[in-house]
């Protein structure tokens, strides 16, 4: 899906790509990137909101694409970003989506954006040195590798990324998929190649426009997740759909079952489901986003 990014001045004097998509007067959702990643939506996530009359803005985070980098940001950071989008957009009020390492920023907005109805994560990173979560207990080897450079310090996380960013730039699904054989299960394998030519063709998309200038928002993202998120999980004022599969090696399923007990129990619902891994949660698209929105109660 090309994508005609608009850019955004924030009030910092960074700047933010973003775009829309899906009907011009559609109820707005805004829907947050993994790691790594950028604005480009997901195909199939557009075609499931556009029949039920909504329209999809994304964006691409700090330090990805033609998003100026905020090096030392905390995954709260981004609320004030996407506060800043929404009203040059004139949103007043919005439902979030976020997947993988947009997971926890999904979190943030249901706790900080006051213009979040209900959001829905799917496959979102767990907080880092939490008791009860072991945070690469069950990841594959490469992101087990990564973490652990990003632990090392910036020169040994930024060699990592700049070694794979250079291979991501250049693959196909094909290659895209032989980097990354650690990380995806059978269940995310098929997903890919039963949909190479939308969700497959996205994963190649925007990891090409997230990477196409630097490793910066990955590596930026890597530190945030390994310190404090800047919020509390128990601020949480919205309900949450929390989606995690089985075998996903992303973002093991520990991570999923420990966000579902400690986020507030009024609030979360958590669709824990066995058999899926990280991508293959999109399979079932339509559904969630139909509890989504009675969720909100639009």
């Amino acid at each position: 899906m090309p994508q005609q990014f608009q850019q955004l001045q924030l009030p910092d004097g960074r700047n933010l790509d973003y775009c829309v998509n899906g009907p011009q007067d559609g109820f707005p959702l805004v829907f947050i990137h993994g790691t790594p990643g950028s604005g480009i939506p997901v195909p199939n996530l557009v075609t499931a909101c556009a029949k039920k009359g909504i329209k999809v803005i994304t964006f691409s985070r700090a330090g990805y694409g033609g998003s100026t980098r905020n090096k030392g940001r905390q995954v709260v950071d981004n609320v004030a970003d996407i506060k800043s989008l929404l009203d040059h957009l004139g949103v007043k009020k919005c439902l979030v989506a976020g997947w993988s390492g947009g997971g926890p920023s999904t979190l943030a907005c249901a706790a900080r954006l006051s213009e979040c109805l209900a959001a829905v994560s799917f496959a979102g990173v767990g907080p880092y040195g939490v008791e009860g979560l072991d945070f690469l207990a069950g990841q594959g080897e490469d992101n087990i590798e990564e973490y652990n450079k990003a632990l090392e310090g910036e020169p040994q996380l930024r060699e990592f990324c700049e070694g794979h960013r250079k291979e991501y730039l250049v693959s196909e699904l094909d290659g895209v998929m032989e980097a990354m054989s650690t990380l995806l299960p059978p269940p995310d394998n098929a997903t890919l190649l039963q949909n190479r030519d939308t969700i497959g063709q996205n994963i190649v998309d925007t990891f090409r426009e997230g990477l196409r200038l630097s490793p910066d928002g990955w590596i930026d993202d890597d530190f945030g997740f390994l310190k404090p998120w800047g919020f509390e999980l128990s601020e949480v004022r919205v309900p949450v759909l929390l989606l995690q599969g089985t075998e996903d090696k992303m973002v093991p399923f520990a991570h999923g079952k420990w966000l579902a007990e400690h986020l507030p129990q009024d609030k979360v619902k958590a669709h824990l489901l066995e058999g899926h891994g990280h991508i293959s949660l999109f399979d079932g698209i339509d559904g969630i986003i139909d509890e989504l929105v009675a969720a909100a109660n639009l």
